[in-house]
């Protein structure tokens, strides 16, 4: 028979070794905060209709904004947010600025999510 023990909290233990096996391979604080930073970032539907619209072609901000039927300015903040998280990269060409996804992961992790929600 298995004994039962609690640990600091006051917490029923019952597999102390899996429970340190948990602790172990637990998230850094800085993970932590960055993951959750890119799941509110992928939790508003606006920056996700960006990021869609990024994983089939590089554009610029006004023709994003056609395409969401958005103003050039909520589009604009709303990429300065995504390339803060390293979500999107940029590019000039004269006076133009064109996006694209910062790397072929958050293409794979848009794509991965869509296929989990589809079935």
């Amino acid at each position: 028979m298995r004994e039962e023990r609690e640990d600091r909290c006051g917490s029923r233990v019952i597999h102390r070794d899996l429970v340190e096996a948990a602790k172990d391979s637990a998230l850094s604080a800085g993970e932590r905060e960055g993951l959750a930073d890119l799941f509110k970032a992928l939790g508003d539907g606006s920056r996700l209709q960006i990021l869609w619209a990024l994983t089939q072609r590089e554009l610029c901000v006004c023709d994003l904004a056609a395409a969401l039927g958005a103003s050039e300015s909520a589009v604009s903040h709303q990429l300065r947010l995504l390339r803060s998280l390293r979500l999107v990269a940029n590019r000039r060409e004269g006076v133009v600025l064109y996006y694209r996804l910062a790397d072929e992961h958050v293409a794979r992790l848009i794509r991965l999510a869509l296929e989990h929600v589809r079935e």
